[in-house]
């Protein structure tokens, strides 16, 4: 009789178990099915090919996790406006899978300090693009003289200092690197370049000035307002652009004042200061946005990818969320596929370690939204499986202090339990979501039920890789431990109908022994429960 083929293990098994790296790498099968839940949190850019609630519901079908909201572009109004088509889709999505439920976050993304070109006016004075030819000569001023009369002969900058930062020999990018300019001579408030790389240049395009030290407010006062409404319009977390040290985080947590005192900070690295102070940086925020679309142009852009693995592994050394973004599918803004080097770039910084990937024009002025989420979440699932959290688990738990607190105690053991035992789930009772996060820290290959009754701690949540945020809005009871057992049952459903979660599965339970924050101190494996909390509702809700 024929051997019958063994089946292929689920979520590379096989590799999982590997005691190097290279074994690790040598076992990965591409017959292997994914797993049931993605880890790694999706973020979105919402803009005019976005805005609607229809289509942002659909994108939360898809698997957005964080709605990104672009201070550099809109009014207040609009923004308004976004921000409740986000709440209402969310709504919507809630009543349509009930008694499950999605809490997606909302973020602010300032405009932050920034130096950009006047207006190129044509004939009639309407608005046009101008040809700048390769080795020709042009002026670049700070003459507002010329802010609404730029042509291919005098170019407008609106940043003051610009002719006493840099010196003759220095590099002028615009548009995002596609023209570049070097300083041949400075007089007064003027600069004659020569043109290096020409092409088509449109109004107010953006200027980076590589290897110069500038002296931009860390918060403008376009900033300041913008961070005032974001505070008034109750948003979760604030994506702060162009940080070059830490006083600009402190400036900005100040401008958020006591009402927004919760409000998470990711700061963005986007330029060389940002890279040499990153240690600084990271000390007082709350997270961190690799921006590589303006830094690659501040340094070398082969040099990108060395600054995202740095600054990705000191984030997983310290627990703080860590966002890889710009140029992640770009391609998908006008067509229905990505390129395979985009591919590969989404599951290098799933690998790296990244806890959220960031999509950008892709979803705000793409044609193809929905399709592009997606692709994000098939190949965040995919590298996930790959991820080898075996070696960075140990390494983690090497560097850990000693003597921890009893929460974090409590955390690495938890991850090491769900490892002896393949649980199929790590239950996380948390009321600011501080336990969560330090498990999240340590990437156990299972996802994290954080439940909280606090909405904000949910919704933030997202930042973290790993954690699956539940709100609990049931009756608080009397009894603690059964306050307790009621939340737990309550994630163990939701993980059925999620269909991760399946009859007799292990599953830690971390929790506290009375209610409050810093109580966490009780670690038990439980088996899931045949019986159903919720009557009538089907398992295996596939939803990103």
């Amino acid at each position: 009789m024929a051997a019958v083929a063994e089946a292929p293990k689920p979520h590379q098994m096989y590799a999982v178990h590997a005691n190097s790296l290279l074994e690790h790498l040598s076992s990965l099968d591409i017959n292997q099915p994914t797993a049931f839940v993605r880890l790694t949190g999706i973020i979105c850019t919402i803009g005019p090919a976005s805005q609607s609630v229809k289509m942002l519901l659909n994108m939360m079908k898809c698997g957005m996790n964080i709605a990104r909201c672009n201070f550099s572009h809109g009014t207040h109004d609009y923004h308004a406006q976004t921000m409740k088509n986000i709440r209402e889709a969310n709504r919507l999505l809630n009543e349509e899978i009930k008694p499950d439920a999605r809490h997606v976050a909302i973020a602010l993304d300032t405009k932050g300090p920034e130096m950009r070109t006047g207006v190129i006016t044509g004939q009639e004075g309407k608005t046009t693009a101008i040809e700048l030819k390769k080795g020709a000569t042009i002026t670049v001023t700070t003459n507002e003289e010329f802010l609404m009369k730029c042509d291919e002969n005098t170019l407008y900058v609106d940043y003051k200092n610009i002719t006493k930062v840099i010196k003759v020999g220095g590099k002028i990018y615009i548009d995002d690197g596609l023209i570049c300019l070097s300083v041949k001579e400075i007089v007064d408030d003027k600069m004659v370049c020569t043109i290096d790389n020409g092409g088509m240049l449109g109004s107010k395009k953006s200027i980076n000035l590589p290897g110069t030290a500038v002296d931009l407010p860390a918060v403008s006062e376009r900033d300041k307002s913008d961070l005032i409404f974001g505070v008034e319009q109750n948003v979760d977390m604030i994506f702060a652009s162009f940080m070059r040290s830490a006083n600009g985080v402190r400036e900005m947590r100040s401008v958020l004042g006591e009402k927004g005192k919760d409000i998470k900070i990711m700061c963005k690295i986007e330029s060389t200061d940002g890279v040499h102070n990153f240690d600084e940086i990271l000390d007082v925020t709350d997270g961190i946005m690799v921006a590589r679309g303006d830094l690659g142009i501040n340094i070398p852009a082969e040099k990108v990818f060395l600054a995202q693995k740095m600054m990705i592994a000191k984030c997983q050394m310290l627990g703080k969320p860590v966002i890889c973004a710009t140029q992640m599918l770009d391609s998908m803004t006008h067509l229905p596929r990505p390129t395979r080097a985009e591919v590969s770039d989404v599951a290098n910084a799933v690998l790296d370690g990244a806890d959220c990937v960031m999509l950008s024009g892709e979803t705000a002025a793409g044609d193809y939204p929905l399709e592009v989420v997606t692709m994000m979440h098939k190949i965040c699932v995919e590298a996930e499986s790959a991820f080898y959290q075996k070696d960075v688990f140990v390494h983690l738990s090497h560097i850990a202090p000693c003597p921890t607190d009893g929460t974090h105690t409590i955390a690495i053991a938890a991850v090491t339990a769900s490892i002896k035992c393949l649980a199929a789930a790590i239950v996380v009772i948390t009321t600011t979501g501080r336990t969560a996060h330090l498990i999240a820290k340590y990437r156990p290959r299972c996802p994290i039920l954080a439940i909280s009754r606090m909405e904000l701690t949910v919704r933030q949540a997202h930042l973290y890789r790993g954690i699956l945020p539940l709100l609990y809005q049931g009756e608080r009871q009397a009894d603690w431990p059964a306050d307790v057992d009621a939340r737990i049952e309550y994630a163990l459903e939701v993980g059925k109908l999620r269909g991760f979660l399946r009859k007799d599965d292990s599953v830690i339970v971390v929790t506290g022994w009375r209610k409050g924050a810093g109580a966490t101190n009780t670690l038990r494996v439980v088996y899931v429960p045949e019986n159903k909390m919720f009557e009538g509702v089907d398992g295996d809700h596939h939803m990103p």
